[in-house]
């Protein structure tokens, strides 16, 4: 059984917040959506993305080679109650814009197809030397 205190620690994450942040204004991501609005590798985002589904805040689904990742409803009206607030506190944060506004750009650049692996731009696989920045 998850404790309340697991539940701070998982959120104790500047990642794992932006994840959350950006999967409830969007409701299903894929990871690359994830990758290009936080700027961070896919291995990180992966890692931070299993934190939040062993935590019991996101799941996942796949498509293919890919996955997307929504939130959960929580069960607990205590833990419900700290992520509204916290959702509720984030817009005041500089932070919250720019990522929100890095995943408008990535998904408008992006093209958008049917699936995730349709995008011209996906960067799920992206091409070798390709850098993002690491957090």
């Amino acid at each position: 059984m998850r404790t309340l205190a697991q539940f701070f620690k998982t959120l104790a994450d500047e990642s794992r917040l932006q994840i959350l942040w950006l999967l409830s204004h969007h409701g299903e991501l894929c990871v690359c959506d994830i990758v290009e609005a936080l700027q961070i590798t896919q291995s990180k985002a992966s890692r931070h993305l299993t934190t939040l589904k062993h935590a019991g805040l996101v799941t996942d689904r796949r498509a293919g080679a890919w996955s997307y990742y929504s939130l959960v409803p929580l069960a607990s009206a205590l833990e419900r109650a700290q992520l509204k607030a916290l959702m509720a506190a984030l817009p005041a944060h500089p932070a919250a814009a720019e990522t929100l506004e890095n995943l408008a750009t990535w998904l408008a650049d992006s093209k958008r197809g049917d699936t995730c692996g349709e995008r011209p731009s996906c960067g799920c696989n992206p091409p070798s030397g390709r850098k993002r920045r690491d957090r």
